[in-house]
């Protein structure tokens, strides 16, 4: 829908790859779907579901066993988004790196984007 032929809108990781194709195969689901609510602090938030079926207008992408698909609402802000999986000693999960993303909040599990006007 928002896409440059050629160019994926979104890179995932190897990590990230790997993590996503484990959860996969463990749930027996087709692809990962992440999209956008209205929400937190900031006013938006990433929301992320294990999904049977893939839509007609859902971006994927595919890497290293891992199949993602982005809902359409959510893919002019996820374009040149990179999807990692990070672990410390206190976490561990999913990291959005998204040019698009103006402001986050404390906990950074909210975030705003640029409003034109």
């Amino acid at each position: 829908m928002f896409a440059i032929p050629g160019k994926s809108p979104v890179t995932i990781t190897d990590a990230a790859a790997k993590h996503i194709a484990a959860l996969m195969q463990d749930d027996d689901k087709q692809a990962l779907r992440i999209g956008l609510k209205k929400g937190g602090c900031a006013g938006m938030e990433y929301t992320m579901e294990y999904v049977d079926t893939v839509d007609a207008n859902d971006e994927v992408i595919e890497h290293n066993g891992a199949r993602v698909v982005i809902a359409p609402m959510a893919q002019m802000f996820l374009f040149g988004t990179e999807i990692d999986y990070e672990t410390s000693l206190l976490e561990s999960g999913f990291k959005f790196r998204n040019p698009n993303v103006v402001e986050a909040c404390g906990c950074g599990e909210s975030i705003k984007f640029e409003v034109e006007r």
